[in-house]
């Protein structure tokens, strides 16, 4: 697990490396199209400082976006007592707790690095689960923490965001702006189609390498979520029950599918594609798999 660990941490780098890439790839196109290379220069800075905003931001953002409330251990204190003895045992900061009311069984993880971690479960989970089943959803979030998941999240989340914009933004001009001079010589129809094209495929890429992203963390998160409680049967039990009794959350929103435990967004016909999660079946079998390390 450590060695995956270290892995996910260089292909961390990768990944920002590639959003740069993006970025700086539609500030070309439109550094041709106007004939001023410095649009590239501050495609860059305006797309590192829209993903900083989102950094400090976007924690706060989620949990707006879901309806969560914080509780204090007074309000409940099962689930409270869970995340403290997570914190303790693992030596992670106490996380700021939440619920949100909603039938739907789920759970997520946010903030910006352990400090300012969130844990959220939905009403719905806590309705449906034994104590130790709850043990190993809560591990599996606070596993979230502790490998920075929820850091890099917020960095990837505020990136698609920037290479959206920046895509619609170039897309715009592609039809009502543009180097005038290429558009009399005939080559501003050939910048027209590279800047539609660029647009379309630029934000396509940037949420496949999100979701890939996702996946991989929660298969890191499960294993941690195992490594902490020493008992993977108790997660796995879990996922069989967010299986079988899955449904979508009531407030919904695809901006935040990849921070929870399990998908909760109502399935599409191109699921396996854009899936936010790798198969619950898939995640069940390698918890039980491991068993016996513990």
């Amino acid at each position: 697990m450590y060695r995956a660990i270290r892995q996910n941490k260089v292909n961390t780098v990768l990944i920002i490396i590639v959003f740069v890439a993006i970025i700086a790839g539609l500030g070309w196109i439109a550094s041709l199209m106007f004939d001023n290379w410095t649009i590239t220069i501050w495609a860059l800075v305006g797309a590192a400082i829209y993903a900083t905003i989102q950094y400090f931001a976007a924690g706060s953002a989620a949990v707006a976006m879901s309806g969560a409330r914080e509780i204090t251990k007074a309000e409940n204190p099962r689930l409270w007592r869970i995340v403290e003895n997570l914190a303790i045992t693992t030596g992670t900061p106490m996380p700021r707790v939440y619920i949100m009311d909603d039938p739907a069984p789920n759970a997520f993880a946010t903030g910006r690095d352990p400090e300012h971690a969130i844990v959220c479960a939905t009403s719905g989970i806590l309705d449906l689960m034994t104590d130790r089943e709850l043990t190993g959803v809560m591990a599996h979030e606070m596993g979230h923490v502790r490998n920075y998941d929820i850091r890099l999240n917020m960095i990837v989340f505020g990136l698609v965001a920037a290479v959206g914009i920046i895509a619609d933004i170039l897309l715009r001009v592609s039809f009502f702006g543009g180097n005038r001079r290429n558009n009399n010589n005939g080559g501003g129809v050939l910048m027209i189609v590279l800047a539609v094209l660029a647009s379309v495929l630029a934000p396509l890429a940037a949420t496949l390498v999100q979701l890939a992203v996702s996946r991989q963390r929660e298969y890191l998160a499960d294993a941690t979520g195992a490594l902490t409680t020493r008992d993977p049967e108790g997660l796995a039990s879990a996922l069989d029950k967010l299986q079988r009794y899955s449904q979508p959350l009531q407030r919904a929103n695809s901006a935040m599918a990849h921070m929870y435990i399990a998908d909760p967004l109502k399935p599409g016909v191109i699921d396996r594609l854009f899936a936010t999660h790798p198969p619950l079946p898939d995640r069940i079998r390698r918890l039980l798999g491991s068993a016996d390390h513990f």
